[in-house]
């Protein structure tokens, strides 16, 4: 690994040269120096040459492309892990499908643990309903199992693991036979957590952290919380962040914060914020998105978990405290009572006061004119994940059965809010979606809703600066002089300007306009792949010379 200092001795100089660097300090460099954790320089191979002499290695890019690395803006990383090396029902095709696939994973976990697994998804199952539970229990072999949904807003799971939870029957939430939301989810999650072990959990974030770096991440956004993991996996995803190389991660926490002391408390747990998924309704494919019409396919408008008289106190005491506020909100109504709490937390406090902590908003997917204006008003950050819409948009998926056609195609409007001036940050929200940057950039380019599609190089800034910003540092996610040295190499055919007006296209191809461009990520086109990973000018992933 390229270390960025040599103990006792003064910061290592790396040039980078021969390739395409992605710097708004010149659109035309191909050359990169970092001394120690920080770019030093960007130019011109010309430039370059005067340089090698004093540098301590040479990197030969040979005509790769090096940008910024990628922020994630919203993952879970211990879930992650463990899709990657534990049960994933994400491929699953049918009930059938899944429940030979936990008998399976039953088969090769010996022991009467507990099992877990996620990621099921009834939507183009041709039974459009998951196992019954009696089925669960045989494939599962009377042992503890549980399956989270897709969008981990609902789960399955067997006698033997309900067992565990008394009481379980009275929770909100519960059904007798079928998923499981709201609080009996809840309390059910926990009792599964509860059955990782310590060495488990540290697999699954190791797992979780090296897929990421050979993504070209450089940072994770953790989005923790009381209700969907733990003060101890927390504490466990941070120390393991401090002792290894890797990605860096920042945590949030979705507490409820009413006073200073809960504020004080959010802070010793190691978090940037109050903030992440502090629910105030649940998920469109569970129908616990809070709505202010009932849904297509159900008679009723789903969960709200927080009032906008809540979510006024807590994002005035978290502005109090100088902490950074932010909840999980996704049907209209939620979105609603988000932004009028928001506002009432701004004329106590003043406006000004507000938006200087950039509160943020996770996921924010069925906003209207009026809400999209909110967020510009408080400025609001969205942390939003264009892959929802390539897994769950479009005329017949998931989105327009359980909204109509007309409601789902208002879903993730990136255009509108661009328009309006409201800050994106790009995330995964993994395991709901899996960690891929540049699928990311092309679901956003490419929504399958024409007017909310944006350019390709609005999508990257979202998914490089848009994070950093998002946690209040303008100064990363860029390769410009004294940026953290944060970037990705990679390999990657012709690169090109796409923007989803083509008169803008036609201008920015214009060489004598300096417009950067970027991989084509049309549908079908291979993405880049990653080369090497640098964070803080620390290889943490290297394939750059096999």
């Amino acid at each position: 690994m390229t270390e960025s200092t040599t103990p006792g001795s003064r910061p290592r100089t790396v040039l980078l040269r021969r390739g395409e660097v992605h710097s708004p300090a010149d659109p035309f460099a191909t050359a990169m120096a970092v001394t120690g954790d920080r770019v030093a320089w960007v130019g011109s191979e010309a430039a370059a040459d005067s340089l090698a002499a004093a540098a301590d290695e040479i990197v030969d890019l040979d005509g790769a492309l090096v940008t910024p690395a990628f922020t994630d803006a919203h993952v879970h990383t211990t879930a992650a892990g463990l899709a990657l090396t534990g049960l994933d029902l994400a491929t699953a095709r049918s009930a059938a499908d899944a429940l030979a696939r936990v008998r399976a994973h039953a088969a090769a976990q010996p022991g009467d643990g507990v099992l877990l697994g996620q990621g099921w998804d009834t939507t183009n199952w041709p039974e459009r309903e998951p196992p019954a539970r009696r089925e669960l229990d045989e494939a599962a072999v009377g042992r503890p199992l549980y399956l989270s949904r897709v969008d981990a807003h609902s789960a399955l799971a067997t006698t033997a693991l309900l067992d565990l939870v008394p009481g379980v029957d009275r929770l909100r939430g519960y059904h007798p036979t079928g998923p499981l939301t709201a609080d009996a989810h809840h309390a059910v999650r926990r009792a599964a957590d509860a059955g990782v072990s310590a060495e488990g959990r540290r697999a699954a974030q190791r797992a979780a952290l090296r897929r990421a770096a050979a993504l070209g991440i450089g940072a994770v956004h953790e989005c923790a919380g009381p209700e969907i993991s733990s003060e101890d996996d927390l504490a466990a995803l941070i120390a393991l962040a401090a002792r290894e190389p890797g990605p860096r991660v920042f945590c949030y926490w979705a507490g409820l914060v009413t006073s200073a002391k809960d504020a004080d408390r959010i802070r010793e747990l190691g978090a940037v914020g109050a903030a992440g998924d502090l629910f105030v309704d649940g998920s469109l494919g569970s129908h616990t998105a809070h709505l202010h019409h009932p849904y297509a396919d159900a008679p009723h408008t789903g969960t709200a978990h927080l009032t906008a008289h809540e979510v006024a106190a807590h994002v005035t005491a978290c502005t109090e405290a100088g902490l950074q506020a932010g909840f999980h909100a996704i049907g209209d109504a939620a979105l609603t009572a988000v932004t009028e709490g928001v506002r009432a937390a701004a004329e106590r406090l003043g406006a000004a006061r507000v938006r200087a902590l950039r509160h943020r908003v996770e996921h924010a997917e069925m906003l209207t004119e009026d809400t999209v204006a909110a967020f510009a008003d408080l400025g609001l950050t969205a942390s939003v994940q264009p892959a929802f819409d390539a897994a769950w948009g479009g005329g017949d998926g998931m989105y327009a059965r359980r909204l109509g056609p007309g409601r789902a195609r208002t879903l993730n409007p990136f255009a509108a809010l661009l328009g309006a001036g409201v800050p994106l940050a790009f995330g995964s929200d993994a395991p709901v979606t899996p960690l891929d940057p540049w699928g990311t950039l092309r679901a956003a380019a490419f929504h399958r809703t024409p007017g909310h599609r944006i350019s390709v190089r609005a999508a990257f800034t979202a998914h490089t600066r848009g994070g950093w910003r998002a946690l209040g540092h303008d100064d990363a996610g860029v390769l410009v002089p004294g940026a953290p040295a944060d970037y990705a190499v990679w390999d990657t055919g012709e690169l090109i300007v796409q923007a989803p007006d083509e008169r803008l296209a036609r201008w920015s191809t214009d060489p004598g306009s300096g417009t950067q461009g970027l991989p084509d990520l049309a549908p079908g086109a291979p993405l880049p792949g990653c080369l090497r990973t640098v964070v803080g000018g620390r290889t943490v992933y290297d394939r750059l010379n096999e």
